[in-house]
Order: structure tokens, then C-alpha cells, then sequence
């Protein structure tokens, strides 16, 4: 019984540490940090040539309000390129932009993906500074300004912007718990750079000094994740900018949500790979601390350890009354997990249902990603899943 409550108990710890002892330790650490070290003051005047590109795959419904929201961007005009590259479209893209001759417009016949694409679209781009937004996203008005300021420091490589859903009263279980899960990442993301580094950047906003990008594999099913940790890797921070964000809409439902999670995780698993002879505990001790707790142990070995958590509490209820107890709230996790199942088919929206919901599917998500992973069944190509309206007419 020791063995069984001594396995059980260390299976906890690391599903807690790192889903929310992590973000505490994160907490007290950069808490502490900050009595001893003022954060650094921003040069505001700094303001280099950019590049804004946008990667797009048949978003004609969307390309002309992407565009004025681009050049409602409150930057320099003359300082601010702008290219979309649409390879492999076959709606009226190329139409759309063929009216705004300030655009220029990349576009080759052949889909290879999105990884492809920015590789494409990065040898046109001469300026210092290349950003890269997702067609589908809204960006406020001074997110080039609030990223760019942070490449007045020569140290850092990279810049990740904030990604925020679109909620509401009225949403259903994808956008509770996408919603939820992002401001509770934006979070731990915010800690991780004020203590080092963020931990990667997501592909809605993200920057990069453009003589540090490098080809990607065109399978890469995580550019933008592997490109800012390969920068990384190689001693450049990782900043983190909340006052830049890219906002857009929810997942339509949980199972469009989950077609887009296993996705991800089949991209963490390969991220975990290609990134094994890069980052180093010895090199860079701190940086390998961040991505271990915030990524590795979330991509791979939680949905094992919540499995063996279950069945183990199930072994030890006889012997303990504690464990019976236990054992009653861990059944009580999975009726509300069911609960926001059945009452997202009935199009009820009962949030305190829905977080639940949404962590197993996360959990969930990481498994199905796994055998995709193996099987190699997973394309880098995007299958674009279904939103919640359009956060650029909102």
C-alpha cells in the first residue's frame, strides 16, 4: 500500500506542478526578482523597417477586412511593408489584393503548407524586422509599435505577441475553455519572460529578427514554435508583449476545437524531438527549466500520469477511507466532464461545466496527437476549422 500511495502521490505532484505549481513557483520567483531588479524601460522612439507578412490559404472572406485592419496599423507608412503570400489558394484571393497595389502579393499554384509558405515569402523580406499574423486575426492598432520597441535590445530574437479569444456570456464549451485556457497561458507566458524568456510564440502575431530565421523542414507541423525556440536555443530571448495582441474567435465546438489540439500536441511531440540537440540543461539551465515545466511535461506525460492517478486511487480506496473520498471527486471530475458533453449538444451553456470539459479534452488531444505522431498520419498542411463568426467585423 506504501509503494501504491507513494506512486499516487508523486503522479499528482507533477500533474499539479504542472498545470498550476509551476505558474506559483513562476509567481514567487519573478515576485522576488522584481524587488532586486526594476524591469527595463522601453525605448519608444525605436521604430525599424517592418515587413508584416500573412500567410493565407482561401481567405477570401476575410482578406478585406485583414487588409484595413493592416493598414490601420499605427505605424510608419513608409517604414511598414506588407506582403500576403496565398500558394496554393483557388478562391478570388489574388483578385482582393490585386486591388491594393501597396500590397505586394506572393502566390505560387502549389499548397506545401504554411511552413513552406514563410519560407517562400522570407527571402523577399529585406528589412530587419519580419512579423508574421494569421489572415484570420484582428490586431490592435499598436502592435507593431509595442513589439518592435523590444528589438532595441540586441539580446532579444524573437517577440510573441498575445492571442485572445473572442468571448461572451453566450459562448458553448469551446470558447469557455479556450478562452479560459489562454488568458491562463498569456499569464504564464508574461511570468516566463519577466524571469528569462517566454517559451516559444504562437503563429497569430509573431516577430523575429530576420537574419535569424531559418528554413524549416516543410513538414514542421509547428513553424512558428520551433522557429522562436531554435532562436532561443541559440541565446536570444524570447520577449512577450500583452499590449500587442491578435484576437479572433473561438473554436465553433469542442470537436472543431479538438481537431485543431491534436494537431498541436502531434506537433509537440515532433517539437520535442527536433528540438532534443538544441536546447541544453547544461547551456542554458534556466531556459531548459521554463520549456520543460511549460511544455515538455504538458506534450507528453500528464494524460499518462491522470490515467494512472484514476486506476491507482481505485486500488487504494479499500485500505483508506481518505482515498474513498478521493476517489468520490475524482468520479465527480468525470460526471462534470460528461456534463458539459451532453450540454454542448444540447447547446446549453453552463460554464462550470465546460473547464472541465475542455482540460480532458486537452489531456485527450495529447494521446490522439501521440498516435498520429507514430503513425507520421499528421500533416503539416492546416485543415482550417470551423469559428465562432469573424472577429475582424466584430
Amino acid at each position: 500500500m506504501k509503494s501504491l500511495e507513494s506512486l499516487f502521490l508523486l503522479c499528482f505532484a507533477i500533474v499539479f506542478y504542472s498545470f498550476v505549481g509551476y505558474g506559483i513557483i513562476l509567481f514567487v520567483v519573478v515576485k522576488i526578482k522584481s524587488v532586486f531588479k526594476r524591469p527595463a524601460k522601453f525605448d519608444d522612439t525605436y521604430e525599424p523597417e517592418v515587413t508584416m507578412v500573412v500567410p493565407c490559404y482561401n481567405e477570401a472572406c476575410v482578406l478585406q477586412q485583414k487588409i484595413e485592419n493592416t493598414y490601420g496599423l499605427d505605424y510608419p507608412k513608409h517604414k511598414l511593408q506588407i506582403a500576403f503570400i496565398t500558394d496554393g489558394s483557388t478562391d478570388n484571393s489574388l483578385e482582393i489584393l490585386a486591388q491594393h497595389p501597396g500590397i505586394k502579393t506572393f502566390h505560387i499554384s502549389r499548397r506545401g503548407g504554411k511552413t513552406a509558405a514563410e519560407n517562400r515569402a522570407i527571402r523577399f523580406v529585406k528589412t530587419p524586422i519580419v512579423i508574421f499574423s494569421d489572415a484570420n486575426t484582428i490586431l490592435n492598432k499598436e502592435a507593431v509599435k509595442k513589439i518592435v520597441r523590444h528589438f532595441a535590445n540586441e539580446n532579444v530574437g524573437c517577440v510573441s505577441g498575445e492571442k485572445r479569444i473572442l468571448t461572451s456570456d453566450a459562448d458553448v464549451a469551446s470558447a469557455a475553455g479556450e478562452g479560459f485556457y489562454w488568458k491562463y497561458e498569456s499569464l504564464l507566458k508574461k511570468l516566463d519572460y519577466q524571469l528569462y524568456s517566454a517559451v516559444g510564440a504562437a503563429g497569430e502575431l509573431v516577430a523575429f529578427r530576420t537574419e535569424l530565421f531559418v528554413q524549416m523542414p516543410e513538414d514542421t507541423i509547428l513553424d512558428d514554435f520551433i522557429q522562436s525556440m531554435t532562436i532561443a536555443a541559440k541565446g536570444y530571448k524570447i520577449a512577450y508583449e500583452p499590449e500587442a495582441y491578435a484576437v479572433e474567435t473561438a473554436s465553433e465546438s469542442v470537436y472543431e476545437e479538438l481537431k485543431r489540439k491534436i494537431r498541436i500536441c502531434a506537433g509537440g511531440w515532433q517539437s520535442i524531438g527536433r528540438l532534443n540537440n538544441k536546447l541544453s540543461i547544461l547551456s542554458q539551465p534556466v531556459l531548459y527549466f521554463q520549456y520543460f515545466s511549460h511544455r515538455v511535461l504538458r506534450w507528453t506525460v500528464n494524460p499518462f500520469l491522470l490515467i494512472a492517478m484514476f486506476f491507482i486511487n481505485m486500488a487504494l480506496m479499500p485500505h483508506s477511507h481518505f482515498y474513498r473520498i478521493l476517489f468520490a471527486y475524482h468520479l465527480l471530475f468525470y460526471v462534470a466532464v460528461s456534463a458539459g458533453y451532453l450540454l454542448e449538444k444540447k447547446s446549453l451553456k453552463i460554464k462550470a461545466f465546460f473547464i472541465p470539459y475542455y482540460f480532458f479534452i486537452m489531456n485527450y488531444a495529447v494521446l490522439m496527437g501521440l498516435f498520429r505522431f507514430i503513425k507520421g498520419s499528421q500533416s503539416a498542411i492546416w485543415e482550417k476549422n470551423n469559428r465562432m463568426g469573424n472577429p475582424l467585423s466584430a
